[in-house]
């Protein structure tokens, strides 16, 4: 399983050890307002850690913590899987982070490393990143990251805002990037 690295984080998969970290992350009402819409029970917490782990097994990606390397605190976790969970899809790259990281780039740092990540180590064609119509934070990281926008789609039983970067584009903007 892959850890990524980052100035500010570390990404770990899923494991048992973030059990604490996830289940304050999502319980929160204002984490989970753009999600699942419900905080998120114990058991709900260790039953998505279980199936995290499983579809790293499966898959060789999932869901990783992002450990402040400051604090060693969780502060979010994002997401390399298949789009609607379904390996016929794209890759989607997802994030969610505690409240009081918000704003602060975080999630645009984390979302670039596993982008990165998925482009290089899975030769990904395609990222695609789905929120929810009125979540304009994270509709900005997925601008931020060259993503552009497609459209309003059907995900995960309702309407999403879908944004989408080929990889061509990434590694175009990679090397833009580079050359300033």
């Amino acid at each position: 399983m892959t850890v990524l690295n980052t100035g500010r984080l570390r990404l770990e998969p899923f494991d048992d050890h973030h059990f604490e970290g996830l289940q304050a992350m999502n319980r929160l009402p204002e984490v989970m307002r753009y999600l699942s819409g419900q905080p998120e029970t114990p058991e709900q917490t260790r039953a998505g850690i279980a199936l995290v782990q499983g579809r790293w097994a499966e898959y060789g990606f999932s869901w990783w913590a992002f450990i402040e390397k400051e604090t060693e605190r969780l502060v979010g976790a994002g997401c390399i899987q298949y789009l609607g969970r379904d390996p016929a899809n794209p890759h989607e790259i997802g994030w969610r982070l505690v409240p009081d990281k918000w704003g602060q780039g975080l999630a645009s740092e984390a979302a670039q490393a596993m982008a990165a990540w998925a482009f290089d180590s899975l030769a990904a064609p395609l990222l695609v990143a789905v929120c929810k119509p009125d979540n304009r934070d994270s509709a900005k990281v997925m601008a931020r990251l060259g993503m552009r926008y497609r459209g309003e789609e059907n995900w995960y039983d309702g309407p999403h805002a879908a944004w989408e970067i080929a990889r061509a584009d990434w590694l175009a903007r990679q090397k833009s990037d580079e050359g300033r």
